[in-house]
C-alpha cells in the first residue's frame, strides 16, 4: 500500500503568506505526504549508494582478480548481480512511490483549487473568464505534478555526482578534478537558461489560457455561432491567438536549443579528458586499468544530472510560473462569507424586507458601476406572492440576487424575519430561500439527479411528484430511459421550456419557504404555462413568492404587483389597479415584453 497521509490531506492547504516563495506555500501539501517521500528518499539513496559502488566493484574485480591474477572472479561476478538485483528492486520502489505520490499531490491541489472556487463570490466569476479558470485548473497543476516528479529524481541525480565525486577523489585527486573541469560552466549556462526561460514560460502559460478560453467559449456557445454563420471568424481568432502562443512556445523552444546541447556536451568533454589525461596515466603505470573504467563509469554517472538539468530547470520555470497563477486564485478572498457570530435560518415564516437597499455592480476594475437599485424599499409578508414588472434593467433580477445574498448590499439592508441576512450563515440561508433563474442550467447527469441537485437523498417517489408540480413528469416519462434519461451538457438535449420545467421541480423538491421565479416559464408555452400555475397555486399558499414577470399569466399569480423603473418603485398595487391608474404599467403588460437578462 502507498502512504498517503489521507488525514492530513484532507486539512493541508497552501501556505496563505504572499510573500513567501511559490515552492516554500507549497510545502504544507507536500508535508501531507511526507511519509510517502521519507521512503522515497530512503529507498531512493539506498539505490544510489548501491548504483555507485558498482564501478568500485568492477575495479577490484579487474586489478586485483584479473590484473594481479588472485582472487575469485565468480565472487564478483556474484556481488554485481546482487547488486544489480538490489538497485532494480529499490529504484523501481522509489519511482513507483514518487510519480504516485506526484500524482495524490496534484489530486489534492486540484481539489483544493476547486474548493476555493466553489467558496468564491459570484463578483470573481462577473471578471474572471471560465477558461482562464479551467486552464489553472488543469495544465498549470500538471506543471507543477511534473516537477514534483522528476525533481526529485533530479535531486538525486546530484547526490549521485557527490558520491561519485568522493570515490573518484579516493582513486585519484588530479583526474578527479580534471573531470569535473568543465562543470563550473554548465553552472554559467544554467543560469542563463532561467533568466530566459521563466518570463517566456509566464507568457506561455497565459497564452495557453487565451486558446483554451476561446475553445471553451465556442464549444459550448457553438449555437451562437452556428446561428450566425460565424464559424470563420472564430477560427480566425483562434488562430490569432494560438499564434501568440506559438511565438511564445518558440521563444521557449529557442532557449532550450541554444543552451541545452552546450549543457549537456560539456560533461561529454570532461570524459573526453579522462580519457586523454588517465590514457596516459595507465601508459605510465601511475593509473590501474580497473580504476580507469571506473573513472569511465563515474564520468558517465556525473553527465545524467547534467543531462537532467535543462528539462528539469525549464519545468522548474514552467511550475514557478504555474504556481503564481494558481495562487492568484486561491490567495482571491471571497466577498460573500458568513459574518463571526452568524446564526442559522430556522423554520422561518417568510417576511421578506428590503429597506433602504442602494446597490452597484462592481466593474472589472474593480470599482462600482452606475446604481441599479437606488433607496430600494419593499416588504413581502408571510405567505405573500409579489410580482416585480419592469423594463429591461430596471432591477428586477438585483432583488433577486441580492435575497439569497449572491452579492452584498452597498447601502441599507435585507431582512428575513426581521434579521439581516448578513447575519444569517449562507447554507441555511440559501436552503431556505430557492431561486429558478430564467435562463435554466441542467447538468450533463440524469433527470432524476438534475432535479435530486439540491436534495440528493430524495426518494424516486418525492421527485416525480416535484415533476408533476412543474408539468416535467409527462416528457420524461416519453423518454426511452425515463428518469434515468441523461441529457447532454447544459441540459442542451431538451428544449427550453424542458428545462425551465426541470429546473422548476428542482426547486419546488427542496420545499423552501421563500421561493423568487425569474421568469422562469418564459420559455413555456401558455397552456403548459398554465397548468404549472395550476399546479403551482398550491404550494404558493404557505410560503413566500417573488415572481420577476412579464407575461400577464405568470403575474396573474401574484397577491400584490411592483412596478420597477431604473432601480425605484413607482407603484404598488394590484394587477387591476395598476392598470387603471398607471399607463406605463399598461404598455408593459400590452406588449409583453421580454426581460432578456436583466440587470
Amino acid at each position: 500500500m502507498i502512504p498517503t497521509g489521507t488525514t492530513a490531506v484532507a486539512q493541508a492547504t497552501v501556505d496563505p503568506d504572499p510573500t513567501k516563495g511559490w515552492f516554500r506555500r507549497l510545502l504544507p501539501v507536500i508535508n501531507a505526504h511526507r511519509v510517502a517521500f521519507s521512503i522515497v528518499l530512503a529507498t531512493g539513496l539506498t539505490g544510489l549508494a548501491v548504483q555507485v559502488s558498482v564501478p568500485m566493484v568492477l575495479r577490484q574485480a579487474i586489478d586485483v582478480a584479473v590484473h594481479e591474477r588472485t582472487g575469485n572472479l565468480e565472487t564478483y561476478v556474484l556481488l554485481l548481480v546482487v547488486m544489480a538485483l538490489a538497485s532494480f528492486g529499490l529504484r523501481f520502489t522509489y519511482r513507483y512511490l514518487l510519480f504516485g505520490t506526484a500524482c495524490r499531490i496534484e489530486t489534492d491541489l486540484r481539489s483544493l483549487l476547486y474548493g476555493h472556487l466553489t467558496r468564491l463570490s459570484f463578483s470573481f466569476y462577473d471578471r474572471v473568464a471560465a477558461g482562464e479558470v479551467i486552464s489553472r485548473a488543469n495544465t498549470d497543476i500538471r506543471s507543477i505534478q511534473l516537477l514534483l516528479a522528476f525533481g526529485p529524481l533530479a535531486g538525486l541525480s546530484v547526490v549521485s555526482f557527490f558520491m561519485a565525486l568522493g570515490f573518484m577523489l579516493s582513486i585519484h585527486v588530479p583526474l578527479a578534478l580534471v573531470t569535473v573541469s568543465t562543470m563550473p560552466f554548465v553552472y554559467i549556462l544554467g543560469q542563463r537558461l532561467r533568466d530566459q526561460v521563466f518570463p517566456l514560460s509566464w507568457v506561455t502559460q497565459g497564452r495557453m489560457a487565451e486558446v483554451a478560453m476561446v475553445v471553451d467559449e465556442n464549444v459550448n456557445g457553438t449555437r451562437v455561432v452556428k446561428s450566425f454563420a460565424a464559424e470563420t471568424d472564430q477560427i480566425a481568432l483562434l488562430a490569432k491567438v494560438a499564434d501568440r502562443l506559438r511565438w511564445s512556445a518558440t521563444a521557449l523552444i529557442e532557449a532550450r536549443a541554444r543552451f541545452n546541447p552546450l549543457i549537456e556536451a560539456l560533461p561529454r568533454l570532461g570524459m573526453a579528458l579522462v580519457l586523454l589525461y588517465g590514457g596516459h596515466l595507465a601508459i605510465d603505470d601511475q593509473l590501474g586499468i580497473g580504476s580507469l573504467l571506473a573513472f569511465s563509469g563515474y564520468v558517465t554517472m556525473i553527465a545524467v544530472p547534467f543531462r537532467m538539468f535543462g528539462f528539469v530547470l525549464l519545468q522548474a520555470q514552467r511550475a514557478a510560473a504555474s504556481a503564481i497563477r494558481i495562487y492568484e486564485i486561491l490567495d482571491e478572498q471571497p466577498e460573500i462569507v458568513d459574518r463571526p457570530g452568524a446564526r442559522a435560518l430556522i423554520d422561518p415564516r417568510g417576511r421578506v424586507e428590503f429597506r433602504g437597499v442602494t446597490f452597484a455592480y462592481p466593474s472589472s476594475e474593480g470599482a462600482s458601476s452606475s446604481p441599479v437599485l437606488v433607496d430600494f424599499n419593499l416588504i413581502l409578508e408571510p405567505g405573500e406572492t409579489v410580482a416585480l414588472v419592469g423594463r429591461t434593467g430596471c432591477g428586477k433580477s438585483t432583488v433577486a440576487r441580492l435575497l439569497p445574498r449572491f452579492y452584498d448590499v452597498d447601502a441599507g439592508a435585507v431582512l428575513i424575519d426581521g434579521t439581516d441576512v448578513r447575519d444569517l450563515t449562507l447554507s441555511s440561508l440559501r436552503h431556505h430561500v430557492s431561486q429558478v433563474p430564467d435562463e435554466a442550467f441542467l447538468f450533463s447527469d440524469s433527470l432524476h439527479d438534475n432535479i435530486a441537485f439540491g436534495r440528493p437523498n430524495a426518494t424516486a417517489d418525492e421527485v416525480e411528484a416535484a415533476a408533476q408540480v412543474a408539468r416535467a413528469d409527462g416528457f420524461i416519462r416519453d423518454m426511452d430511459d425515463g428518469y434515468n434519461e441523461v441529457v447532454g451538457e447544459r441540459g442542451y438535449t431538451l428544449s427550453g421550456g424542458q428545462r425551465q420545467r426541470v429546473s422548476i421541480a428542482r426547486a419546488v423538491l427542496t420545499n423552501p419557504q421563500i421561493l423568487i421565479l425569474d421568469d422562469a416559464t418564459s420559455a413555456v408555452d401558455v397552456r403548459t404555462e398554465e397548468g404549472i400555475h395550476q399546479a403551482l397555486a398550491g404550494i404558493l399558499e404557505d410560503r413566500t413568492t417573488l415572481v420577476i414577470a412579464h407575461r400577464l399569466s405568470t403575474i396573474s399569480l401574484a397577491d400584490r404587483v411592483i412596478l420597477l423603473e431604473d432601480g425605484r418603485i413607482v407603484a404598488d398595487g394590484t394587477h387591476a389597479h395598476l392598470m387603471a391608474t398607471e399607463p406605463q404599467y399598461a404598455a408593459i403588460v400590452a406588449q409583453g415584453e421580454d426581460p432578456g437578462e436583466d440587470a
